[in-house]
């Protein structure tokens, strides 16, 4: 039975090793799984929608199709600097294609399994679950994100109203 539940883990486990789109916010280094990226475009006009909450920046209208906007650094708790390489990553989110706006794109890099680690627990209050773990790569400590989870449920929400209200 033991040799079973080792198993099970280790299918869970594997799971995060692939490849990586990463990108800066405050000068750290995070990535998001490379299958959750459709494309990476340029800072356009984001039309702000209102009553929405802060880090929904507005929406795009993207080759026809309104898609809502995140900013990661207000979500995130970051000041935001104006940086001038800023751009919009495409993702899908739980079955919402939207844009999260990053400092800049990095790189894709392939992360084995051996070079991640859990996130580490900080205690009571600090949410770390949208983190797939911290990986090793080119020297460097990166936070992998689980973009499925950066965002609550009711604040996916948030993106469909913006979304609809757009349209």
């Amino acid at each position: 039975m033991s040799t079973h539940t080792e198993s099970v883990s280790t299918v869970a486990t594997q799971s995060r090793a692939g490849k990586y789109l990463t990108f800066f916010l405050a000068g750290e280094e995070y990535g998001l799984e490379i299958l959750k990226v459709s494309e990476i475009i340029g800072m356009q006009p984001i039309t702000r929608v209102p009553r929405m909450p802060e880090f929904v920046r507005g929406v795009i209208n993207l080759r026809g199709k309104v898609i809502p906007i995140t900013d990661l650094r207000s979500k995130f708790g970051m000041e935001y600097d104006g940086s001038e390489d800023s751009c919009i990553i495409v993702v899908q989110m739980r079955g919402i294609q939207t844009g999260i706006v990053v400092d800049r794109v990095s790189e894709v890099v392939a992360i084995a399994e051996a070079d991640i680690e859990d996130a580490p627990s900080f205690g009571a209050g600090i949410r770390t679950e949208f983190l797939l773990g911290i990986g090793k790569a080119g020297g460097r400590v990166k936070l992998l994100l689980d973009i499925d989870k950066v965002l609550a449920s009711s604040e996916i929400a948030a993106l469909e109203a913006a979304q609809s209200h757009a349209a």
